[in-house]
């Protein structure tokens, strides 16, 4: 029996965070080279620490559009100095990179690549999840949704100096309290901001200085009146956050998963996204998922939905599709799934073809969340289009 009353928390982490740092190089690497060869094969993982950053994995692209170590060495330089970090433990012009990318595995290739007698197969076996919620116009989960708002906003305030004394790492968590299953109010919230030791008039940056500074962008990221006067406040509450980033602690690629998708309001399937081409279902057909969630609800047939796929490598069509509407359904979802199959292909070609991701639109994604964003122009997070919902009422 679903509850009405209770309180649900989510995280974000900022694009300076360790691991999120390690998710844009790697991100940055697969545009790079999506850019000069649409169907090449990517999957690179980064690792960093203290002025040192690691790049391994493997891609196949062809001779004409090889891409160098040295190419792929400067576009994670390049991300470090997009992010900020010009710390004397972390610095984007004297951090040591390191990088091991090589062939991708021939024995991988065959079982994934078309043939004469095969569709292009998955690059992995595997299950993935999309979750879609009317609690918010963005049909995402409130607490998720208000915790990256948080940090984009503070971020974009520090690159236009405007919040000059923030550093790129920062955390956020938002605690929701909700009332008849919907989100009525703000209960508790926690940011931690990376912040330089003293302000230009030379006094110390504390807790009580950092939560003068943090409100007004919480304020702005919350819906009018979700924040009252029994709202619970934590601003660095371990009251310094002078060392961040790669210099403060290791990061990897693919460790914020749960960031990345719906702050735990949702299953996951285990799989991270950044680093990967859109040949693995751990990142395209988690896309697809939130892409047909999203229109199941948009569509009216659910108020909430959870959708569930899985592969096997170098198998095309999905082993497996499941619709789950948590009793909010108002169509048989054994129907659901019918419709879904109907208007929509889910082998992995047929994913990317119809939400058009053989295209350099990744790194965006590696901070601040993968759904609920807009959908843009060239592409970037076309999962989040409503183009499916008339299509998957008409087949009902």
């Amino acid at each position: 029996m679903a509850r009405n009353e209770y309180l649900f928390t989510s995280e974000s982490v900022s694009e300076g965070h360790p691991d999120k740092v390690c998710d844009q190089i790697s991100d940055g690497i697969v545009d790079m080279i999506l850019a000069r060869e649409p169907e090449a094969r990517i999957a690179v993982e980064t690792a960093a620490t203290t002025n040192k950053v690691v790049l391994m994995g493997e891609i196949k692209v062809s001779p004409d559009n090889a891409v160098s170590e040295s190419e792929m060495i400067e576009s994670a330089r390049d991300t470090i100095r997009k992010i900020g970090y010009m710390q004397k433990g972390f610095h984007f012009k004297t951090a040591s990179i390191d990088c091991y990318v090589h062939e991708q595995s021939a024995d991988i290739a065959q079982g994934v690549d078309a043939s004469d007698n095969k569709d292009e197969g998955a690059g992995d076996q595997g299950i993935m999840f999309g979750f879609a919620t009317d609690e918010t116009p963005e049909l995402m989960p409130a607490p998720i949704l208000y915790s990256h708002r948080i940090l984009r906003l503070m971020a974009e305030a520090r690159h236009s100096d405007q919040a000059s004394l923030f550093g790129p790492d920062a955390k956020s968590q938002v605690t929701i309290e909700y009332r008849d299953g919907k989100p009525a109010r703000a209960h508790t919230i926690v940011v931690s901001s990376q912040h330089l030791e003293r302000d230009a008039a030379g006094r110390e940056i504390t807790s009580g200085y950092m939560r003068e500074l943090v409100e007004p962008f919480v304020r702005e990221a919350l819906p009018e009146g979700f924040i009252d006067a029994k709202t619970v406040w934590h601003v660095n509450p371990t009251g310094r956050f002078v060392i961040g980033g790669p210099d403060g602690d290791a990061g990897l690629t693919g460790r914020k998963i749960i960031v990345d998708t719906y702050g735990g309001a949702a299953p996951h399937g285990g799989g991270a996204f950044s680093g990967k081409d859109p040949t693995k279902v751990d990142r395209s057909a988690a896309y697809a998922a939130r892409y047909i969630a999203k229109n199941v609800v948009a569509a009216g047939l659910a108020s909430k939905c959870t959708i569930q796929l899985a592969y096997a490598i170098g198998v095309a069509e999905p082993l497996a599709l499941y619709v789950d509407g948590h009793g909010t359904e108002t169509e048989d979802p054994a129907k659901i799934e019918a419709a879904i199959r109907e208007v929509m292909s889910l082998t992995p070609r047929g994913i990317r073809t119809r939400l058009g991701l053989n295209r350099p639109i990744y790194q965006r994604t590696a901070s601040y969340g993968h759904f609920g964003r807009e959908p843009e122009g060239d592409g970037g997070f076309s999962w989040e289009k409503l183009d499916l919902a008339a299509a998957l009422k008409g087949a009902l």
